[in-house]
């Protein structure tokens, strides 16, 4: 085990470190959220082990025998007609207790004029990307799972192609009795198999996260915070363009460095709720804050809930529908809907015994 934990550390900090994180990798779909429940907790959920095999596109350590036949379609309306979606299959080996996963995750940028070089529109082209994620999973001690995730990446950008692969390692310690979760995650490990442009070999957005979740004693509630971008302090970002107000007498304000400080560190939390009514959670409802997005999407002198997500998740006989709704922008935000199952309640087995 200690040979495992040293190896998610040094592959963590042997990844080179950029000074900003915006336009600094291709294959930024990868980042996008798997399912409405996600997206409703802020767009990252590393740290709950239960049967959603969602979860395990960002955390494989989660895989665990009650995603055995676990079945999931999740299709996000996202912004400017961007259309993405995940695909999502749990199976369990008794054999060596390990649970499997696969899934495919798609985005379509839509259609696009093309034109010459003074803008006379000659057709039109698309542009989509796609990842196959395979991953495995298995509990190692009583309390401690490891996994890991293989993702073959391709991208079509008009006339641009490029093709990628990337691995996620990750280890979960959890503690049933106290209702108590805590994850170590290594994203996005890899590079480009063939770039979209000879000679210009760019990076894939890497990152490596940390987080907790507890679920309270006398109240049906679990909160998640999450800390990613554990190896890169600085992720504020800089911009040229940015116009500074000026003082009555001809001085601009400058910020403390207190508050460049806490803005910085705050940019790197998720923090994420969800309340659990019933028996067998048949009713759950979900909230969640980004900072980073809050800062960097934001209009200023504009008040907006940029950076809030919030959804609803329904169990209705044995199907689980759930949406989830972030507020990106002040001209609009995601409307993410998932809809899963088991094909183990399906069983005629089942059928009968109800």
């Amino acid at each position: 085990m200690r040979s495992f934990i040293l190896f998610l550390v040094f592959s963590a900090f042997s990844i080179s470190i950029q000074a900003q994180i915006g336009g600094a990798a291709v294959y930024q779909f990868l980042q996008f959220a798997p399912s409405a429940r996600v997206s409703a907790l802020g767009g990252n959920l590393i740290t709950v082990r239960d049967d959603d095999v969602n979860l395990a596109f960002a955390n494989p350590a989660l895989l665990n025998a009650r995603m055995h036949h676990a079945l999931s379609f999740s299709h996000n309306l996202y912004l400017a007609g961007i259309q993405n979606g995940y695909v999502a299959y749990g199976y369990h080996l008794p054999k060596g207790d390990i649970t499997l996963h696969g899934g495919l995750q798609y985005v379509s940028y839509g259609t696009f004029d093309a034109t010459d070089d003074i803008g006379t529109v000659t057709g039109d082209f698309k542009a989509a990307e796609y990842a196959i994620t395979v991953g495995a999973g298995k509990q190692l001690y009583e309390r401690l799972s490891v996994g890991a995730n293989l993702k073959f990446v391709t991208s079509q950008l008009e006339s641009y192609h490029s093709v990628g692969l990337a691995a996620d390692l990750a280890a979960t310690f959890f503690d049933t009795t106290r209702n108590f979760a805590a994850s170590l995650v290594l994203r996005n490990i890899g590079g480009q198999l063939s770039t979209y442009s000879e000679g210009n070999r760019e990076k894939i957005p890497y990152d490596m996260q940390v987080g907790i979740s507890q679920r309270l004693r006398y109240l049906p509630f679990r909160f998640s915070i999450i800390y990613h971008h554990l190896h890169r302090w600085n992720v504020t970002y800089d911009d040229p363009n940015a116009v500074e107000s000026v003082l009555f007498l001809g001085e601009a304000p400058k910020e403390s460095q207190f508050s460049l400080f806490a803005d910085n560190l705050f940019r790197h939390f998720i923090f994420s709720g969800e309340f659990l009514f019933g028996r067998n959670e048949p009713l759950r409802l979900r909230f969640g804050y980004n900072h980073l997005l809050r800062k960097e999407l934001s209009v200023e002198n504009f008040r907006s809930l940029t950076g809030f997500t919030f959804g609803i998740g329904i169990k209705v006989n044995r199907f689980r529908i759930d949406y989830g709704r972030g507020i990106y922008h002040l001209a609009g935000g995601l409307n993410h809907f998932t809809l899963s199952t088991n094909l183990s309640e399906f069983s005629t087995k089942r059928l009968l015994d109800k």
